[in-house]
């Protein structure tokens, strides 16, 4: 199925869908997003049934400020799909898809780690990567450009934007 096909198809269940670089893209509000993914796995033409990734970009400056975009694939029909969800900035919270999608628990859990967008719902919502009593969210880009301060083994290194020698 071609991009300008597959496009039509998923507006049926997501009437907001763009193509860009031969790629689709169908934005979705985090209300509607559960019952989206679902349409668009059960739907016999898409069978999306595999996430790939899902990743958050941050736009501090931008409403939404946050963006959660899922990839998924269709492993029957072998194309792929972009679905987006825009979060606010003071609480982004959206439903976790991990019931759905169980390769969401680790993306969801990474992204609520470096960006602190909560995913409602998440059988173990806590650190991946960074230590359990870290501060912050190292992504966020209203973090400083210098990057955050680096604890090793009771050593503290400042940031490079913050170091005198």
């Amino acid at each position: 199925m071609i991009a300008a096909e597959l496009a039509e198809r998923v507006r049926a269940i997501s009437p907001d869908v763009v193509i860009a670089r031969d790629e689709v893209t169908a934005f979705v509000h985090p209300e509607e997003l559960l019952g989206t993914l679902a349409g668009l796995r059960d739907d016999a033409e898409l069978s999306f049934d595999a996430l790939s990734s899902l990743t958050v970009v941050d736009w501090p400056d931008r409403v939404p400020r946050f963006w959660v975009a899922y990839e998924l694939y269709s492993m029957a029909h072998r194309h792929r799909l972009r679905v987006k969800v825009g979060l606010p900035a003071e609480d982004p919270r959206v439903a976790s898809i991990t019931p759905m999608f169980p390769t969401a628990n680790w993306h969801e859990r990474e992204a609520w780690d470096f960006f602190g967008v909560v995913f409602e719902g998440h059988p173990d919502l806590v650190r991946i990567l960074l230590p359990d009593d870290w501060e912050g969210f190292p992504l966020r880009k209203t973090e400083e450009l210098g990057g955050v301060d680096t604890r090793y083994q009771g050593a503290f290194i400042p940031p490079v934007d913050r170091r005198t020698t």
